[in-house]
C-alpha cells in the first residue's frame, strides 16, 4: 500500500522569540514493511541546522527559530510503502540494548491500579503473546479513549485510575505493566489511515513488545489490533518524550500554542 502523507506544526509564540531550537522527530523509518518513497520538510520563519539519528535510530532534524519571529510553520510531504506483516517489526536494533527497555519511566511507571490489572493477566496462560493481546484488550475495556482528559505529561497511572485517555495514554499503561512483567516494551509515534476520513487532528501512537521468536511486535491498544499497511512508524522510544513529533526550547517568547494538522490517504499506482 502507498500512503500520501501531509503533516502541518504551526507554533504561535506569545512574543517574539530571540533563540529558540526545535528537535523535529517527523522522518518516517526505514523499517520492516516500511520504505520511504519520497520525504520532504518545509520550514517557514525557521531553517535547518542539524539532521542525526539518535540512539532509538530516528531522523532527527534539528532547527533554529528566525530570531524576532511570533509562527513557525514546518510542513511534511511524502509517500511512503507499506505491506501488512501482522504487526511483527521483528529483530531489535537501535544503539540501546533490550535491557533498557525493561526499565520503567516517570510516565510508565505502575502504580497500584496498574499492578491489579498486572495480577489479573497469569489466569489466562503463560504465553506471552496471547498475554500481551489479553493485557490490550484489558486496558481498551478499563480506559476509555477519549480525547481532552489528559496532556502529553499525563502518567500512565493517572490515565488509568481515571479511566479515559488518548492512544498515548494506552501505550504508556501497555508499556508500563509489560515492564513489570520483565517484557522489554517501547513507544512509537507514527500514523494511520483511517477508513473514515482523510484529515485528522493528530499522529497517532502505539506500543510494541518484545517476544522471543518473533521479535518487536505492534499493538495499537486504541484501535484493538496489531497495526497492518494502514500504519507508518515514524519514531520509537522508551516513552513519548523520547518519540514526541517536536520538542524544543525557546528564549523570548513566554510559551507557544501547537496546532496540528495532518493528512494521510491511500495513494493508487499506475499500471
Amino acid at each position: 500500500m502507498r500512503l500520501s502523507i501531509r503533516h502541518t506544526t504551526r507554533y504561535r509564540f506569545h512574543a517574539p522569540v530571540v533563540h529558540a531550537l526545535q528537535r523535529l522527530r517527523l522522518t518516517p523509518k526505514e523499517t520492516q514493511g516500511q520504505r520511504i518513497i519520497e520525504w520532504d520538510m518545509e520550514y517557514l520563519n525557521a531553517h535547518p541546522e542539524l539532521t542525526f539519528e539518535d540512539q532509538h535510530h530516528n531522523t532527527v532534524t534539528l532547527i533554529g527559530v528566525e530570531s524576532g519571529a511570533q509562527e513557525v510553520t514546518v510542513t511534511c510531504r511524502g509517500v511512503v510503502e507499506t505491506s501488512d506483516q501482522a504487526g511483527v517489526i521483528g529483530r531489535h536494533a537501535g544503539h540501546l540494548p533490550l535491557w533498557s527497555f525493561q526499565s520503567q519511566t516517570a510516565r510508565t511507571k505502575p502504580g497500584g491500579g496498574m499492578r491489579k490489572l498486572m495480577k489479573q493477566l497469569t489466569d489466562g496462560g503463560t504465553d506471552r503473546l496471547d498475554m500481551l493481546h489479553r493485557l490490550s484488550s484489558r486496558i481498551l475495556e478499563q480506559v476509555e479513549y477519549k480525547t481532552g482528559t489528559t496532556h502529553s505529561r499525563t502518567t500512565a497511572e493517572e490515565a488509568f485510575a481515571q479511566g479515559s485517555g488518548v492512544c498515548q495514554d494506552h501505550a504508556h499503561i501497555f508499556i508500563g505493566i509489560a515492564r513489570a512483567l520483565d517484557v522489554p516494551a517501547r513507544y512509537v509515534s507514527g500514523y494511520l489511515m483511517m477508513n473514515d476520513r482523510i484529515e485528522q487532528e493528530a499522529g497517532h501512537a502505539w506500543a510494541e513488545a518484545y517476544v522471543e521468536g518473533l521479535g518487536w511486535v505492534g499493538f495499537d491498544i486504541s484501535n484493538g489490533i496489531s497495526p497492518d499497511a494502514r500504519y507508518v512508524r515514524v519514531a520509537t522510544g522508551r516513552d513519548y518524550r523520547d518519540a514526541a513529533p517536536v520538542t524544543g526550547i525557546s528564549f523570548g517568547g513566554a510559551s507557544a500554542v501547537l496546532e496540528v494538522d495532518v493528512a494521510v490517504e491511500q495513494q493508487q499506482v499506475q499500471q
